[in-house]
């Protein structure tokens, strides 16, 4: 199924009962954000603000459940899509000879006449045109209280490679600076930044439009990790069966989708010097900060009579890209299993790992060494090579099912042998390497091993018998352990002095009934939530960098230092970014409000449990370099 624009989406949600529409006026400033957090972490529908404060109603939420998410790719289950991609590529990669080539033709050229088609004159998003370019009359989000302003979240941004002609669809955020200028976010991963370099040697004026809205399928599209020479539109007219009409800009020779609900056009000048973006609470549950981006200059905006602007929020997960990672997992599992590891069974990145942070793939496993051999090839693969860690077990062990996961890396795993420490690039947000996305990795082969791997006796599973008063201080203010879970991991709780803490000092001074062999100890800050697993492992792949944080200790275990390195020693060389969440006036206002929202019994704010893990500072910590200053 496909949807011409937002509005025409909304409406089918509302048929379905998976949208709410709230009527009161609420302000595009934090407010939105705070109600939004409430509803996608409880489940929510999706939210029509009519009253924004500007002549547009705002969607946010709309794709924060499996059901919404198909519905936005054009599926009745997130798990048709990936089906249909894995059979079409398998039957392509099977044909054998001539004859089978052949016999699979048909197949072939239907994929071809998916391409987008171009259409003369003016789509319905050009319907009207605005006499003055100015982003002031739509009610853009800002989402979090150390934000650098307020921030186009879901632009779906087209460039053009200026030699060879190809056109990228990319998702860049976008901080309004001006009425008619905005930042342009774009990583030095991505296709838009390339095409930005492309024009830079050129020189002149690099022709760049954003569209928001139109068919969701598109908002998908610009998200998916495809290869450069493949164009998004054609994923979206293969997800929903309809090829997608594209028309040209007004004032600039691009081309965007004619069913869009808004279009900005505009030009980034090469010669012009960077603006200073950010920060901005993002999708780690951390701030990015401020750093160097080119400039958008907006010449036009034309929409929809009926337009819809869309929005989203990120942070703490979870929120609303975590179903979007959800349908890449689905759509993207064929390619990688038949190019890359044909032995790879399931493969899941868990929303507590924020998507680049953690992966965790079973295999049929068959011969030695094969778990390694899957780890190495899927560091090397795509944007796969951003994932800071990677757990490989083998079939019959479901990746979902987190507590197999965990029994098997305990059952599975020689710390000496079977952890694979490496480091490559990182993600552009990645705020835990000394170095700028670029640091530590590590491959954990939790794989039943074959007698050729045996290098030792299987360990039994300690028992740890300290008790709090063994091991609490003024440091180590408190401990917990996993051990009534038949787990051997003990959480210690730290509070640093302001004067610095060299955690790896601190490690090996940790008593030995603690460090017996097979034993995983976590270090967190204070304020912590010990017994929630999901915010361990969020704290535990978002700040730490295995190459640095990990520590083999004389015992035999090893030592994870999720702390941040704020009051470390020896002291972190880049500013460390505080956690997003509300502020107080904010989490109060709405509690105030929510009666008047009409949005059922009152939530209480997500951001509660995470105000005891801010630290002095807005958007970045201040650290024992300002303290001492």
């Amino acid at each position: 199924m496909s949807f011409n624009g937002l509005a025409h989406f909304a409406a089918f949600l509302e048929s379905r009962g998976q949208l709410a529409r709230v009527t009161c006026p609420v302000n595009p400033v934090l407010e939105i954000t705070e109600i939004a957090d409430r509803l996608v972490k409880n489940g929510g529908k999706a939210l029509l603000f009519e009253n924004t404060g500007t002549g547009f109603p705002l969607l946010i939420n709309a794709f924060a459940s499996d059901e919404r998410m198909a519905a936005a790719i054009g599926r009745n289950s997130l798990d048709d899509a990936g089906d249909e991609i894995f059979s079409s590529i398998e039957s392509l990669s099977q044909a054998r000879g001539l004859s089978g080539k052949l016999a699979r033709l048909p197949g072939m050229l239907r994929f071809l006449t998916l391409s987008p088609r171009r259409k003369r004159g003016r789509g319905e998003c050009q319907e009207v045109v605005d006499p003055v370019a100015d982003l002031g009359m739509l009610p853009i989000l800002k989402c979090w209280p150390h934000d650098g302003g307020r921030f186009i979240t879901l632009p779906l941004v087209h460039t053009r490679h200026p030699e060879t002609g190809r056109n990228n669809l990319g998702m860049y955020r976008m901080q309004v600076m001006e009425q008619d200028v905005t930042g342009m976010h774009w990583h030095r991963h991505k296709t838009g930044a390339r095409h930005f370099e492309a024009w830079k040697k050129r020189g002149g004026r690099m022709p760049v439009s954003v569209t928001l809205g139109g068919d969701p399928v598109y908002t998908y599209a610009a998200t998916a990790p495809l290869p450069e020479d493949i164009s998004e539109y054609l994923l979206a007219a293969f997800l929903r069966h309809k090829r997608v009409t594209l028309v040209k800009c007004l004032t600039n020779d691009l081309w965007v989708p004619a069913d869009s609900d808004f279009v900005i056009e505009g030009y980034v000048d090469t010669a012009e010097d960077p603006v200073t973006e950010g920060p901005f609470g993002d999708h780690t549950g951390f701030y990015s900060l401020a750093d160097l981006y080119p400039k958008f200059h907006v010449t036009c905006i034309t929409h929809r009579k009926n337009a819809v602007y869309p929005a989203t929020v990120v942070g703490v997960p979870p929120m609303e890209d975590a179903w979007m990672g959800k349908a890449t997992e689905k759509i993207f599992f064929a390619p990688i299993k038949l190019a890359i590891a044909p032995e790879i069974r399931e493969l899941h990145m868990p929303v507590s790992g924020v998507a680049h942070n953690l992966v965790i793939v079973s295999i049929d496993k068959t011969y030695p060494g094969q778990g390694m051999k899957v780890l190495s090839a899927l560091f090397g693969a795509g944007q796969m090579m951003l994932s800071k860690y990677i757990i490989v077990v083998s079939n019959p062990v479901h990746v979902t099912d987190y507590r197999a996961v965990a029994e098997a890396f305990f059952a599975n795993v020689r710390f000496e042998t079977d952890l694979h420490l490496t480091s490559g690039p990182l993600d552009v947000l990645d705020h835990s390497s000394d170095r700028f996305s670029m640091g530590g990795k590590l491959g954990i082969d939790a794989t039943v091993k074959l007698a050729e791997e045996r290098t030792a006796e299987a360990h039994s599973v300690p028992l740890l018998l300290l008790t709090d008063d063994e091991i609490t201080g003024e440091v180590v203010i408190n401990m917990q352990t996993l051990a009534d879970h038949g787990l051997p991991v003990a959480v210690l709780i730290i509070r640093k002095p302001a004067e610095g803490l060299d955690m790896h000092r601190l490690a090996a001074s940790l008593p030995a009934p603690l460090t017996a062999p097979g034993t995983v100890i976590i270090a967190v800050d204070e304020g912590a939530d010990a017994d929630d697993p999901s915010m361990l492992t969020w704290l535990v792949t978002g700040n730490s960098d295995p190459a640095r944080d990990l520590y083999h200790l004389g015992g035999g275990a090893i030592f994870i230092d999720a702390t941040s390195k704020t009051h470390s020693l020896p002291v972190f060389p880049r500013d460390w970014p505080n956690i997003v969440c509300s502020d107080s006036e904010t989490i109060e206002l709405v509690d105030h409000r929510w009666n008047e929202y009409g949005l059922g019994p009152f939530l209480e704010s997500p951001s509660l449990r995470l105000l005891p893990l801010l630290r002095p500072g807005e958007a970045s910590v201040e650290t024992v370099n300002s303290s001492a200053g």
